[in-house]
């Protein structure tokens, strides 16, 4: 497959001129949207009005609604659709207050031509996204999922659509990751078959009806959507989401927008509000593609945010201030978790989140947790907790990351973890699930010792579960080996706050501790 994947930068063109009777479709798309409703800092969490005005922020929906009706003015009397691969709940304080409403309206908002089933759009169970479904008037697209036999869904997801436009007819097949029964909560009358499998079914259907400009609208992650731009005959494009991947001819280490797989063009826009893409195809009479250009645009501080938006998202942000101040636990004594503390020992705040994190996960076969203690930012005094504190100990919006991977790796990651010590550094692991000693005098990368799991000691070989905040999955804090050694990663769970603060709660008064789980010697 790799060998049909052509890197190109911006063009593929497939014949030397074109045909008179080629017809251009502008496809302007996001993905993965998880309920950035407000401006976003450079590390995705939601940024403060000063920020905001100092420039530091991006995206925020305000900005997205501005950027769409900018490309749709610029492109009046052309070909344009506007499509939305999915997950746009889960991942703010906005969608924990309002439980999807927010998100469907601004939805409502864009005007998408449609929106593919997203795994988190299930968070809320069959619900969540009927909910989505009753308050949008555009289609909401999942090919490979039959919901006929719920209640609560049946009709209202589409298996396919067939958009016209410019007197075309342009069909979109979708499919969601498979997995979204670990990942998220579907009921059992939710069935689900093969994604490649699926969206040839629908292709051929198209085709079928007379359709030849099908694109794939998918909710299934990159690696997958390369596979189906190869496997899935028929297709003229796959605009994807899931991994949360960066397509760009700019940015350093993205892929190139659109990457190729042979004449089909694959693109993602990242994530949570930051980019929106602009997909250029040109298909000849036959609809066949000859040209795909295109890039990701940057929501940064330079595209104005929209007015009214704006004036909407401070009304909604009102009840979110309060529910800051509402009581989710109490502790009976302080939880400490002071930057010096956490980043250089074990912790009580360093294990109460990493036990949170490993209660979450521990029926999925995950073994052990891993917290950077520079994600602990700030201690809870004795007595009544509110969400506002819970906040303010895990204000990064993280979420859980799930995956596997040998004992050498995880090894590997305790060496990094505990390898700048003697700087203070935010990589400090806190952990549940696992003991381990470190010796701060030795030379780093060969500190630490007597690692224990489960009361057995590290095996290099073994495979074990490992959950993990997703900004440490991806290799902050220099831990790479978790974003390249990594076996069937999942990043996108729960937001860790929200984790922390059920744990809590479920305890009752809780009592901090520690447990010796971590040694110096």
């Amino acid at each position: 497959m790799i060998s049909r994947i052509l890197t190109t930068t911006c063009v593929m063109a497939l014949t030397a001129t074109a045909a008179s009777a080629d017809y251009t479709l502008h496809v302007i798309h996001i993905n993965d949207l998880h309920s950035r409703i407000e401006p976003v800092s450079k590390y995705d969490s939601t940024c403060g009005a000063e920020d905001n005005a100092a420039g530091e922020c991006f995206g925020g929906i305000a900005r997205v609604i501005t950027k769409i009706n900018e490309l749709r003015e610029e492109l009046a009397g052309e070909n344009v659709i506007v499509l939305d691969s999915g997950d746009q709940y889960q991942g703010s304080l906005m969608y924990t207050t309002y439980k999807g409403d927010v998100e469907a309206e601004f939805a409502e908002q864009i005007g998408f031509d449609a929106m593919a089933v997203g795994n988190h759009e299930f968070d809320d169970g069959d619900e969540g996204l009927r909910k989505l479904a009753d308050n949008v008037s555009f289609p909401i697209v999942s090919g490979n999922i039959d919901v006929s036999s719920s209640n609560i869904l049946a009709g209202q997801v589409e298996n396919h659509v067939v958009l016209e436009v410019g007197g075309e007819k342009i069909g979109i097949v979708s499919a969601l990751a498979v997995d979204t029964v670990e990942t998220s909560s579907p009921s059992d009358a939710v069935i689900f078959t093969d994604e490649v499998e699926s969206l040839s079914s629908d292709v051929a259907t198209l085709e079928g009806e007379g359709v030849n400009k099908i694109i794939a609208l998918t909710h299934v992650g990159v690696t997958k959507d390369m596979k189906i731009a190869e496997e899935v005959a028929g297709l003229d494009a796959v605009v994807g989401g899931h991994s949360h991947t960066l397509f760009s001819n700019t940015e350093e280490g993205a892929m190139a927008y659109p990457t190729m797989v042979g004449s089909v063009p694959v693109v993602q826009a990242y994530a949570y509000s930051k980019y929106v893409g602009h997909l250029t195809i040109v298909f000849d009479d036959d609809g066949n593609v000859t040209s795909a250009t295109g890039d990701t645009i940057l929501l940064d501080a330079s595209v104005a945010e929209d007015e009214a938006a704006v004036a909407r998202v401070a009304e909604l942000a009102g009840p979110i201030e309060e529910m800051k101040t509402r009581i989710v636990a109490s502790s009976t004594a302080a939880i400490e978790g002071s930057r010096d503390v956490c980043r250089a020992m074990e912790c009580p705040m360093g294990t109460l989140v990493a036990d949170a994190m490993l209660d979450r996960v521990k029926d999925q076969g995950v073994q052990v947790a891993i917290q950077n203690g520079g994600g602990v930012r700030a201690s809870i005094d004795a007595g009544e907790v509110t969400m506002g504190e819970v906040l303010t100990v895990l204000p990064f919006q993280n979420t859980l990351s799930t995956f596997e991977t040998k004992g050498s790796v995880i090894l590997a990651a305790l060496e990094n973890g505990v390898g700048q010590v003697e700087e203070g550094a935010g990589r400090f692991p806190q952990v549940a699930g696992m003991t381990f000693a470190f010796d701060a005098a030795a030379e780093a990368g060969s500190r630490v010792s007597d690692v224990m799991i489960g009361g057995e000691a590290l095996d290099p070989e073994a495979t074990y579960g490992v959950v993990t905040n997703n900004y440490v999955r991806n290799g902050g804090d220099g831990y790479k080996m978790f974003a390249t050694d990594a076996v069937n990663p999942y990043d996108f769970g729960p937001d860790l706050a929200d984790v922390l603060a059920e744990f809590m709660a479920s305890e009752g008064d809780y009592t901090p501790y520690t447990d010796g789980r971590i040694t110096v010697k």
